[in-house]
């Protein structure tokens, strides 16, 4: 089978992103061949896009894909020809129509998840399942900042958070994006106007701060964040989309109230096989029970993938972003 695989020789914008057709073998002990029906796309691709995330060179792009498994190589029992599955933390490699991976890091999907859904929401679900539930270990009753609502991870962080009876409050940057937060469920959503923000935290906890904030913005939002958490508050530093976190003063937590900041990494907690098995399975459940849903706001040809990247270093996207195939 031939397939369009995504490949970058330097790293820089989004120009430096090229598509060669190769031929592929079979799937050796252990790996299946897949084919890609919808890929997802994601902050962490333009990271290693970029080089902010080392990769060695050249390399493919991209994490997270849904399709049909082909074929599959000598010992794999986990999956069989013609299931449907999603794939994620299985290194990069995923913008293409087809490829060949290892099978222990594939999810089968229910029939009630579609494709197009589980690209989507694999990686962006994934984050937030570790994040909430095994990072901060958020409880019923946490009253919990997340930055970015409106975003595709920022609305599932929502949903999973009122699921589990958290109070959310929520910052966005566009009417739009503000909306879309409320949709997912946020208590309170402002714009990212210090004291908007600092009120409605105040307000949502008598007080006291928030017990958790989920900040994937980055430089833009960390002093905001640090004012935000409550004493002995938690502080979880997640993504740089405006950039990233530097030069912090130790004392700044002491300052804002003894706080506690983590910088977690999907890798961490998702790399042990059975971590990964609870968590997949977690995490399909949740959409399988409509608890997080998609928010598709962009289809673009994989091919297109350059588009993909600028609209979303621009803070141009709405929902998810998926390339199809």
């Amino acid at each position: 089978m031939q397939a369009v695989q995504a490949l970058i020789r330097e790293t820089g914008g989004p120009e430096v992103i090229g598509f060669e057709t190769v031929e592929l073998g079979e799937p050796g002990e252990g790996e299946v061949l897949m084919k890609n029906e919808a890929v997802g796309v994601n902050f962490i691709d333009t990271y290693h896009r970029t080089g902010l995330y080392k990769l060695d060179l050249p390399t493919g792009l991209g994490m997270e894909a849904a399709g049909t498994v082909e074929k599959v190589g000598a010992g794999v029992t986990n999956v069989a020809a013609g299931d449907r599955v999603a794939v994620f933390m299985s290194g990069v490699g995923a913008y293409s129509s087809a490829r060949i991976i290892k099978a222990d890091r594939l999810v089968k999907l229910p029939d009630a998840v579609s494709f197009e859904d589980a690209a989507s929401l694999m990686l962006k679900g994934a984050t937030a399942e570790f994040l909430i539930e095994r990072c901060a270990k958020v409880k019923t009753g946490d009253v919990v900042l997340v930055h970015a609502g409106g975003g595709a991870t920022g609305q599932i962080l929502i949903r999973w958070l009122k699921h589990i009876g958290a109070t959310v409050v929520s910052s966005a940057s566009t009417d739009e994006k503000r909306q879309l937060a409320r949709d997912a469920g946020a208590d309170v959503v402002t714009d990212y106007d210090e004291e908007a923000v600092l009120s409605a935290v105040r307000e949502a906890s008598g007080g006291k701060g928030a017990d958790v904030v989920f900040d994937g913005v980055g430089a833009k939002t960390w002093e905001l964040t640090l004012k935000a958490a409550r004493r002995f508050g938690l502080v979880v530093s997640f993504g740089n989309a405006s950039g990233p976190v530097t030069g912090v003063a130790m004392t700044d937590l002491t300052a804002h109230g003894s706080l506690f900041v983590t910088r977690p990494t999907m890798m961490h907690y998702y790399e042990d096989k059975d971590d990964f098995q609870a968590g997949s399975k977690r995490l399909v459940e949740m959409i399988a029970d409509g608890v997080v849903v998609s928010n598709i706001g962009q289809r673009i040809p994989l091919k297109e993938a350059a588009k993909a990247h600028r609209k979303l270093e621009a803070r141009e996207t709405h929902g998810a972003t998926i390339l199809l195939p």
